[in-house]
């Protein structure tokens, strides 16, 4: 059973904390943070619709973002999202918990 390479699945909990980290950078909309995900990982984090705009939906729920509605760059109607102080608390929470799993993770394949 082959991978396909340009629909890599992420680690469950992982799309999160990439959106977060994302919105760090300042505020986005829906499209530009899948964009932003798929320049910066050279093509491999390929986020469709079906997962980012439930992942925004979760953030804004438990308030770790905020959304309002503006124009976009082409002047279409886009929802912006930005980080609150509870997300970059989330952020930096989640950020340690997924280092402690990939030195876990690494200890495993080093054995």
């Amino acid at each position: 059973m082959g991978s396909d390479k340009s629909s890599s699945e992420l680690l469950p909990g992982t799309l999160d904390l990439l959106v977060l980290k994302t919105l760090a950078r300042g505020r986005m909309h829906g499209y530009g943070i899948a964009q932003h995900l798929k320049s910066v990982s050279e093509d491999v984090l390929q986020v469709g619709e079906s997962s980012l705009y439930p992942a925004l939906q979760r953030l804004l729920l438990n308030g770790w973002v905020k959304g309002e509605w503006g124009a976009s760059e082409n002047n279409r109607r886009a929802r912006f999202y930005t980080l609150t102080a509870a997300g970059k608390k989330q952020l930096d929470a989640e950020r340690q918990e997924f280092h402690r799993m990939v030195v876990a993770i690494q200890r495993v394949l080093e054995t």
